[in-house]
């Protein structure tokens, strides 16, 4: 199960960010104004799980020679098939369900904070207050319970879609060709593919500029994956060694058997 956001219909009304604070109790991150942007919670972290970015460009709508465009977008955990947060954790609080999400367990987080730059989109976060992780859940209580995530309960315009991936695969493809066929040529699709570099996201998105525009990496690969050769490695070496020093006790065991 996951999300498919398609950000061509989100009006950034921010509906998700307040449905998910509400149901999942997350405090309130600051609410300060930036300066820069309409968007007053500028990122997800451990008190934002869900954030809607707001984004203007000086680009040209439609048939007009100028004009200004903007990009709303609402971000969140991408639930990776193969995620790095849950490679280094070493307590076992980040676990996968039945559903094939991600999920933090709080009361068995230590606050080690490894998961955090494991993360290859930056997502998880520790609380400053307890030194915890906190991130997006899927609203797995919800979705044990047959109902869906809070987001895409709230969404006015179902730019937040919830269901099988497969499903949402194929409605995410059928919407490309549709924006295309209308003459948007920059609609993409982004986490989508099983064969990218974190095995495809549980979360994946419909874009209408590069994912760098919208704060994204443009080909996000897991951070943990060099770990089995580098054990390998170290493996090889430690085997190595202790066969050298065993080596060497023995040499010199056999020189002292003969003073």
């Amino acid at each position: 199960m996951g999300f498919f956001t398609d950000t061509s219909v989100c009006i950034g009304c921010k509906a998700c960010e307040v449905a998910c604070k509400e149901w999942n109790a997350v405090p309130e991150d600051g609410l300060e104004f930036t300066g820069m942007s309409y968007d007053n919670t500028q990122g997800l972290g451990a008190d934002t799980w869900r954030h809607v970015a707001f984004i203007e460009q000086d680009k040209p709508v439609g048939d007009a020679d100028s004009g200004v465009r903007w990009l709303m977008a609402s971000d969140v955990c991408k639930h990776c098939t193969h995620a790095a947060c849950l490679d280094v954790c070493p307590t076992g609080s980040l676990f996968r369900t039945e559903f094939g999400t991600v999920v933090v367990q709080e009361d068995i987080c230590n606050g080690c904070g490894y998961c955090v730059p494991a993360c290859p989109y930056g997502v998880i976060d520790q609380r400053k207050e307890d030194g915890r992780v906190w991130k997006c859940t899927l609203c797995y209580d919800r979705i044990g319970d047959g109902l869906e995530p809070a987001c895409a309960k709230a969404c006015p315009t179902d730019s937040i879609q919830f269901g099988p991936l497969d499903e949402l695969r194929e409605r995410a493809a059928a919407r490309v060709d549709q924006l295309h066929d209308i003459g948007v040529e920059d609609a993409r699709l982004y986490g989508h593919d099983p064969e990218d570099g974190v095995g495809g996201d549980g979360a994946f998105f419909l874009l209408l500029d590069e994912p760098e525009v919208y704060g994204l990496p443009p080909d996000p690969v897991v951070t943990t994956r060099d770990l089995p050769a580098m054990w390998k490695h170290a493996g090889v070496a430690a085997a190595a060694l202790a066969g050298g020093i065993a080596a060497l006790f023995t040499v010199h065991g056999r020189l002292g058997g003969r003073r």
